[in-house]
């Protein structure tokens, strides 16, 4: 336990403070290659990055883009832009040319690392396309027409590019800035400093970069390992990506903070999950619903051992109930915690704890974390609503962001003068404190004036044998405004025509709730952080129904 339940504290000292206890803990590991680092390690690493920025004229405050999937120095870059006092400003592994164009625009960044490139798009082409002048300007004096505050290009990677400084270079530059600089920089900082950028997935509108502090994700991070009981003899097993708060917030700082070791995935793969789990003997485990699906329905999973596995979280998206209860039975996660909040919110309002039953795992996203207060409101009154009543999803304290950069107007619309984060998220709370997620705001179906839940027909649909996964949207009608529309995944073997699934509810759901639309489908568009865009799947209801 820390001494006291929030602390005035900096991620670089977070860092210093597990070194100092815990220095001979592995603390970085990747199964895929040979690397793997204790804590004392990975510290020197940390601290070769961050002075070599400053020998290159990074300053506090500077924003520091990560357009990367989850390479070895991600990790490190992310403390040492926070020893210096830059913002790591993460980048979404799934943006084209259009989105990372629009993201340093308007975070005004000043600098970025980037790797070769991800899946289908080659990041060095994308840059040279976006910016010209790195061909021809020597670096240290980049003067960009499109991008007048960029100042330095980094490649995360031994190779070298015309115009980038290449991770060798930099680590190289170290030796330029001295302990007695390196630590009055450290000196100068504040715990309420923000110390990372998000852009929000983009499920609504255009992205907004969402401002942290050291005291936001350091504090979260603490408290969502305190919920899975970490010390420092847990492995937790992370394929989930980092930029996204499930990575560095839930994953690094939750681990970190505990002196736990981090066994991390540059790409998610089920085989190879399986296999980090049994040779590294894994006691932790997160993902999101589809990561789990896709585990369990291997075909080699019967050959791993997982039986070392105690605890992780599962978040993202709602649970099914018969996923989670296989993750408990067949992969040993007994203690797993579902978590439930929003990039805004640092990114942790509720989690269950490893006490917690089956019902409440998976009907419930959990309890307040300690030191949030968390209420339902009306929408339209912005009253408190009593237990078991449905309204939108609030909370206040340590954990509600600085704000979105440069959008004070959006900033004021989603924090009240009262400092309530308003989610957009429809939910109920028992007696208990147990909070239920039910939907979004703009979620939520209007059929003639009846309010429907996709969340409630969506867990009603997962009953039907052979439905892998569905997702509810509200598709325009002339007649009743919106009717019910459906997008199923059928699992392998079975085969369904649409009045097979009307033919299911009927008499068991109330007749306005069975979906009129339906369709087949075998993925979802989904944000690189695993969640899926129902505004996109509304576009298509509307297009082919």
């Amino acid at each position: 336990m820390w001494d006291q339940s929030l602390r005035q504290i900096t991620l670089g000292q977070l860092l210093d403070e597990t070194v100092e206890k815990h220095p001979d803990n592995e603390a970085v590991i990747y199964v895929d290659r040979d690397y793997r680092l204790t804590y004392r390690e990975f510290s020197y690493v940390v601290d070769q990055m961050a002075k070599g920025l400053m020998a290159l004229g990074v300053q506090k405050g500077e924003k520091v883009a990560v357009w990367a999937p989850n390479v070895p120095h991600w990790v490190a870059l992310q403390f040492a832009t926070a020893k210096i006092g830059a913002i790591l400003l993460t980048v979404n592994t799934y943006y084209k040319k259009h989105e990372l164009s629009y993201l340093l625009t308007q975070s005004q960044a000043e600098n970025i690392f980037i790797v070769d490139g991800f899946r289908d798009t080659d990041y060095v082409q994308t840059m040279y396309d976006l910016i010209p002048e790195l061909r021809s300007t020597p670096r240290g004096y980049l003067k960009s027409k499109s991008f007048p505050h960029l100042k330095r290009v980094f490649f995360l990677g031994q190779e070298k590019h015309r115009g980038m400084y290449s991770l060798p270079e930099l680590l190289a530059l170290s030796g330029m800035t001295t302990d007695a600089e390196y630590l009055a920089r450290q000196s100068r900082l504040n715990a309420h400093d923000v110390v990372n950028m998000q852009y929000t997935s983009g499920t609504t509108g255009f992205p907004k970069g969402v401002m942290l502090t050291h005291y936001n994700i350091a504090n979260n991070g603490y408290w969502i390992g305190e919920n899975q009981k970490f010390t420092a003899e847990d492995r937790l097993c992370l394929p989930v990506p980092l930029f996204h708060c499930f990575g560095c917030v839930l994953g690094v700082l939750a681990a970190v903070s505990h002196g736990s070791t981090l066994v991390i995935l540059e790409n998610f793969s089920p085989l190879l999950v399986m296999t980090a789990v049994e040779t590294e003997k894994c006691t932790a485990l997160y993902g999101v619903p589809t990561m789990f699906i896709a585990i369990l329905e291997h075909r080699t999973f019967s050959r791993f051992d997982y039986s070392t596995l105690r605890t992780g979280i599962m978040a993202g998206s709602p649970c099914p109930v018969r996923i989670m209860r296989q993750v408990m039975d067949r992969m040993n996660m007994r203690e797993i915690t579902i978590c439930y909040g929003l990039t805004e919110a640092s990114p942790v309002i509720t989690q269950t704890r490893v006490e917690d039953d089956l019902r409440k795992k998976t009907e419930t996203v959990g309890r307040p974390m300690p030191e949030i207060e968390v209420r339902v409101v009306d929408p339209e009154s912005n009253k408190a609503v009593a237990p078991g009543v449905q309204g939108e999803v609030c909370c206040r304290g340590y954990n509600v962001m600085k704000g979105y950069y440069n959008m004070p107007e959006e900033t004021d619309r989603t924090i009240d003068s009262e400092g309530w984060l308003h989610s957009g998220d429809l939910g109920v709370m028992d007696e208990e404190g147990y909070l239920s997620i039910t939907g979004r705001l703009k979620d939520m179906i209007i059929r003639g004036g009846e309010n429907i839940y996709p969340r409630e027909i969506e867990e009603f649909l997962y009953t039907m044998d052979g439905i892998r996964d569905v997702q509810v949207v509200g598709v325009p009608s002339n007649k009743y405004g919106e009717e019910v529309g459906a997008f199923i995944i059928i699992k392998n073997g079975h085969n369904y025509a649409p009045e097979d699934i009307r033919d299911f509810c009927r008499g068991k759901i109330a007749r306005y709730k069975i979906p009129k639309h339906i369709a087949f489908v075998d993925e979802y568009p989904m944000t690189a952080s695993g969640k899926v865009q129902k505004y996109k799947l509304r576009e298509m209801a509307a297009d082919i129904f």
